[in-house]
């Protein structure tokens, strides 16, 4: 049986990665600090999968155990060794912090003289995500080590897409997720190409899929939770349900649409079809998410390069319309949970900064190049205040 070793033994390394790992024939070990998950893993080593719907269909994922790489690391740099596949839901954060395990194991798999290819896959919610891994994994390589890793380990880029709703369940183990599932990876960069899942779709050209799913799930999420804020809903599912915010949804994502058909060689039609799976996924009333939870960070998703300024970017940049992007951004700035911090810091700054500076500091935003959008989302915010 194949081997698999994933980092990150959460709700989507058990409910997403997992299940399919588990598809393909991969026993499958998890990394992970957890006591109680990793504790469960060993002592049953299964667990199951339930799909967030009437039937609520049920998997059970087998010939899965733990290892607890805070107090075991040395077996993880072993089970590396062994592997046939390596990957992370571990969170963009904790990649730095497991890049010196998988750099141990990579030093015991060139001393063992393992020249089979072995490719390890970031499925986390970043752009880029394996390549940086691998940046932070060759800090603790030397030359010849490095040589080796050159050789025969691959950190092809992945784009990842599955809602996980707040879980109910008394099994630790138990996890429930939406039906939808898409994972792609960059086939340019793979180094065992001749070990492809089924399920998992493998491109040429990952940017296009990123950027879709950037400009569509999470912009499409985050425009749900901000308008639902100030409309003063607390859930996902209580928000769509508002004429208002669907009207909402429906503006922004065509406008994300227009972008994404002006850059890539996606169909109108293939786009289309895609906004509407994900509304109806907002819209599944077995997908009990809070508001709170999707919109909190609001200084990371104002961020440049993040859901709201770079589509905003670069259809203002293009001639597009961008006006329901424009003022879904502005309601970034009045979500208020007095238990997120950056939802504090950003009221601070509010409350004691000119606005359209505290705009261009937190977006990223040229005062001077971008002093049109600054302009507009200060009115907007102003507007709405």
């Amino acid at each position: 049986m194949k081997k698999a070793l994933h980092f990150g033994a959460g709700n989507i390394g058990r409910g997403f990665i997992g299940e399919i790992l588990a598809k393909n024939g991969f026993a499958i070990t998890f990394v992970d600090v957890s006591e109680e998950i990793i504790d469960a893993l060993n002592e049953k080593g299964a667990y199951k999968i339930f799909l967030a719907g009437p039937e609520k269909e049920e998997q059970l994922i087998t010939n899965v155990k733990g290892i607890n790489n805070a107090l075991e690391p040395e077996k993880v740099s072993a089970a590396l060794v062994e592997t046939d596949l390596v990957t992370t839901a571990i969170g963009p954060k904790i990649l730095p912090k497991i890049a010196p395990l998988i750099a141990s194991g990579i030093k015991q798999r060139k001393q063992a003289k393992k020249m089979r290819p072995l490719d390890v896959i970031a499925c986390e919610n970043m752009i880029g995500g394996s390549q940086f891994l691998r940046q932070e994994v060759y800090r603790y390589l030397d030359g010849p080590e490095r040589a080796y890793a050159d050789e025969y380990l691959g950190f092809p880029n992945a784009a990842v897409d599955r809602i996980v709703p707040k879980q109910d369940h008394t099994d630790p183990l138990s996890v429930t997720v939406e039906p939808f599932k898409e994972w792609v990876v960059d086939e340019s960069q793979l180094k065992a190409p001749a070990l492809k899942l089924t399920e998992v779709h493998y491109a040429k050209d990952l940017e296009p899929y990123i950027e879709r799913k950037l400009f569509s799930v999470n912009t499409g999420h985050a425009t749900v939770a901000y308008t639902g804020a100030d409309l003063g809903y607390q859930t996902i599912k209580d928000a769509i349900k508002d004429p208002k915010v669907l009207q909402r949804l429906r503006a922004v994502l065509s406008e994300t649409r227009a972008l994404l058909l002006a850059k890539w060689d996606f169909s109108a039609k293939e786009l289309e079809d895609y906004h509407q799976k994900i509304i109806a996924r907002f819209e599944n009333p077995y997908l009990s998410d809070e508001i709170v939870r999707v919109g909190r960070t609001p200084l990371r998703k104002l961020g440049y390069n993040e859901r709201f300024i770079r589509p905003l970017r670069e259809t203002f940049a293009r001639g597009l319309n961008y006006q329901a992007l424009l003022e879904t951004t502005a309601l970034i700035y009045r979500f208020d949970d007095p238990k997120d911090e950056e939802s504090q810091k950003l009221a601070s700054l509010l409350a004691t900064r000119p606005l359209k500076t505290v705009i261009s500091e937190t977006t990223g935003l040229d005062p001077k190049k971008d002093h049109v959008l600054i302009e507009q989302l200060a009115t907007c915010y102003l507007q709405h205040k």
